[in-house]
């Protein structure tokens, strides 16, 4: 393998990591919550970005990206005006 397939490797490597890190926090759900998007303000989200920009907790830029989500008690999502991850997909 040469240096530039090297690279690449280790860049698709870390782009599915990145990609991973919300579907592994759907799994890892507090006993109650659910993911709710669009609702985390700032550096207040949960986990990893659903368009793969950041994989970690508190990264967002942003109030309300529909990309982040934060955890919230099961029911309430929709009514603070957030949403659900669509069904039979994980983010």
């Amino acid at each position: 393998m040469n240096q530039q397939q090297a690279i690449r490797a280790a860049i698709a490597g870390l782009f599915a990591v990145g990609l991973s890190g919300a579907a592994v926090a759907q799994d890892m759900a507090p006993k109650g919550m659910e993911q709710c998007f669009g609702v985390a303000k700032a550096g207040q989200n949960d986990c990893a970005s659903a368009s793969g920009s950041h994989a970690c907790a508190g990264m967002s830029k942003v109030d309300n990206d529909p990309k982040e989500f934060k955890f919230v008690k099961a029911g309430t999502c929709v009514k603070m005006g957030g949403k659900l991850p669509e069904a039979g997909k994980k983010s």
